[in-house]
């Protein structure tokens, strides 16, 4: 009784950390790539909200740093619970594309910027469609799913701005 007693107790005190952890290797993978493109997507609108030749770009690039910080947000959140930490700065890859993108004004800046939105944006919907319906964990199924539209919504923004 104290053994059975003793491992509740114990059991209890670690569930909110130890039974939580449920993501799988592809779940991690998931949120290298979408944390590190949403940092980017951040970035890149923090850039194009003064850059952006026009009120178009500038008015996108807005609401991508609003939304993007929003789903940055939920996923650290999840990945606290999941026991995943997030890289804290770009990769090479993505500092690379900043400082292209940053070297750039103009009509240059404008569709540049929007071509690298959509790649990404491409990419990340088919990421988050994935993780959403096959994803290990729980939470970031969930996340797939909830974040999905967001990203779709993008894509027809994307498509919408006029480039100069």
């Amino acid at each position: 009784m104290k053994t059975t007693l003793a491992f509740l107790v114990g059991a209890t005190m670690l569930g909110g950390t130890a039974f939580a952890q449920v993501a799988t290797p592809t779940d991690k993978a998931f949120v290298a790539k979408v944390s590190q493109g949403g940092m980017f997507e951040v970035m890149a609108g923090q850039l194009a909200t003064t850059r952006g030749s026009t009120q178009d770009i500038r008015d996108f690039a807005i609401a991508e740093v609003h939304d993007h910080m929003l789903v940055g947000d939920r996923l650290k959140q999840i990945s606290t619970q999941e026991g995943i930490a997030l890289a804290p700065a770009l990769n090479a890859e993505f500092s690379t594309e900043l400082a292209h993108l940053s070297s750039l004004a103009g009509r240059a800046f404008d569709a540049e910027y929007l071509a690298q939105m959509g790649t990404l944006h491409d990419a990340d919907g088919a990421a988050f469609a994935t993780e959403a319906t096959a994803g290990g964990s729980p939470a970031y199924r969930a996340f797939g799913a909830e974040t999905h539209p967001i990203v779709q919504r993008h894509i027809g923004a994307i498509r919408a701005v006029p480039v100069g």
